[in-house]
């Protein structure tokens, strides 16, 4: 299993040096999907047949578009190109192959249709400013309207535990006590409150504290 994290690719988008940094944190996924195609693309998936390959914090939105454009590429140029993918179709590589993984992605969850559910996992990035963290639970609450508890399962504990041979309810002593009510409860005392430590940032930060403590955030 390699692990790749958002941002890998072969080039660091940037728009302009004097581009806002929120330029930047948008188009970050961005490398991730250069990194897709570089692999998909790359001897390496065919080459090595053992090796899986995760996406850390890609995002799953862009996955549908892009095995549809691999696909259109190589029906079209692949006998000009040099590539060969047998009897499989670089879609079905990259659904075999690659585990994906979302923080915040509801459009993604929204077309899972399109993709291997058994390679598709949640995670909630703590402790950057990317992170669900500490409403993780609720924010992503809001992806499964509709969701089957089978999808749910494999998104946010089955497939990682597979994947990556990890059983956090034996660490823990038992599925019971994994739920988001035990969990918290384990924390209880624990200072979890949204703060601000940068210099000229409190009232900004304060205010998002207030946001998050309205009813039903808890």
């Amino acid at each position: 299993m390699v692990c790749l994290h958002i941002g890998s690719s072969s080039q660091l988008v940037i728009t302009a040096p004097d581009a806002p940094i929120d330029c930047l944190i948008t188009l970050t996924p961005i490398n991730i999907v250069q990194a897709a195609a570089d692999l998909i693309w790359s001897p390496v998936l065919r080459g090595f047949p053992d090796l899986n390959i995760a996406l850390s914090e890609g995002g799953i939105g862009w996955i549908p578009y892009f095995l549809e454009r691999v696909d259109y590429n190589y029906r079209r140029h692949h006998a000009w190109t040099g590539q060969d993918f047998g009897d499989q179709l670089p879609s079905e590589v990259f659904k075999e192959r690659i585990l994906t993984c979302f923080i915040d992605d509801k459009f993604g969850v929204a077309s899972r249709e399109y993709l291997n559910m058994d390679r598709v996992m949640w995670e909630c990035d703590y402790p950057h400013s990317d992170s669900t963290w500490p409403f993780a639970p609720e924010d992503l609450a809001v992806h499964f309207d509709g969701v089957s508890d089978h999808d749910i399962d494999r998104m946010t504990h089955l497939n990682a535990m597979k994947h990556f041979s990890y059983d956090p309810f034996s660490v823990l002593g038992g599925k019971e006590r994994c739920t988001v009510g035990a969990l918290r409860a384990s924390a209880a005392g624990h200072d979890v409150s949204i703060r601000s430590v940068a210099a000229g940032n409190v009232g900004q930060h304060a205010s998002r504290a207030v946001d998050l403590a309205v009813p039903g955030r808890s």
